[in-house]
């Protein structure tokens, strides 16, 4: 087991449930959320609408949650200058750019220009939050990728505070979809291979795709035998990523999961994505019949079924001089 410092593990308290659960709401969404406001005018969509929605669901749900995740262009100085963002809710700061270099078959994280660890602990990020397209088998761009890994992972340790580290899966055959049968075949290796590489680097938590695409694979036996060697395989902590997928079904997997070994999980459009798409004159019903319920029930789940992520972490010893060296 890995010793955490006390940086780390006051990051990873403050970010989860007193017995050590995750549950995170996302909304550090930026082009993905102007595609949900406006699937016909994404780029039409103004500034301060995505600050507003943003803080809406905050404001909504920010108080059911262990923590947000944010990102610093909409969402995060506008979520504590407003003071929207409770002092008792922890605070997980993206710190990757939107979009990705090179062709859609050779993806490559960039790093939001002006932004980064140090900022954002300066800001008052309990965590930090990085999302690369990976694939172990990319060659050249996968180690790129790991290279850019491992530069964030080195500031974590300077700044001391927990990388929250977020690898989703692509496809690196042209023409193939992720949505489509072929992939769905060698998801669960790419998911697990990958856990495997990038746990090792050293993240302090892996947010982690389901390892089978469900709507190919139904049976639940497969389900939580895909999700047991997931978690057999990574040497840290993991919670479940929502990725877009309906809410019933995101339901089932976090129940899979969390009884698996996950540590919580963290959902964004699974949870809000009617409710944005929704008139405004519909939204106050629908927060108070539906997302609010569900995000109560998913917190039900996870706290019932999700293992504590300390569990896999040797706590440091601290004598009264532990400062000189720190």
């Amino acid at each position: 087991m890995r010793t955490l410092t006390p940086g780390k593990i006051r990051g990873l308290a403050v970010t989860s449930s007193p017995s050590g659960i995750f549950t995170i709401l996302a909304i550090d969404h930026r082009d993905s959320m102007r595609v949900v406001l406006d699937p016909d005018d994404p780029h039409g969509i103004p500034a301060q609408a995505l600050t507003d929605v943003k803080l809406g669901l905050l404001r909504e749900l920010g108080a059911q949650a262990t923590a947000v995740m944010l990102e610093p262009e909409y969402s995060a100085a506008q979520a504590i200058s407003s003071r929207v963002l409770s002092g008792g809710v922890g605070f997980l700061a993206a710190i990757e750019a939107q979009g990705y270099l090179g062709d859609p078959t050779a993806r490559q994280t960039s790093l939001l220009d002006g932004w980064g660890v140090a900022k954002a602990k300066r800001l008052g990020a309990n965590g930090i939050k990085l999302l690369v397209l990976y694939r172990p088998d990319a060659g050249e761009v996968t180690e790129a990728q790991d290279r850019l890994i491992e530069s964030v992972i080195a500031e974590c340790v300077e700044h001391d505070i927990p990388l929250f580290l977020e690898p989703l899966a692509y496809a690196i055959e042209p023409g193939l979809g992720t949505d489509s049968a072929e992939f769905a075949e060698g998801r669960r290796s790419i998911v697990i291979d990958t856990v495997r590489r990038l746990g090792a680097l050293g993240p302090d938590i892996l947010k982690v795709q389901f390892p089978v695409d469900t709507r190919y694979e139904t049976e639940r036996k497969v389900w939580t035998e895909a999700c047991l060697e997931l978690n057999e395989t990574s040497p840290v902590p993991w919670a479940l990523l929502s990725g877009g997928d309906p809410y019933d079904l995101f339901k089932e997997q976090v129940r899979v999961a969390c009884d698996a070994g996950a540590s919580g999980f963290m959902v964004g459009r699974a949870l809000w994505g009617e409710y944005v798409r929704a008139l405004a004159t519909h939204q106050p019903q629908m927060m108070e019949d539906i997302v609010r319920p569900r995000f109560s029930e998913l917190c039900s789940v996870a706290s019932s079924c999700g293992h504590d992520w300390g569990d896999r972490y040797e706590m440091p010893a601290i004598n009264e001089r532990w400062f000189a060296t720190y």
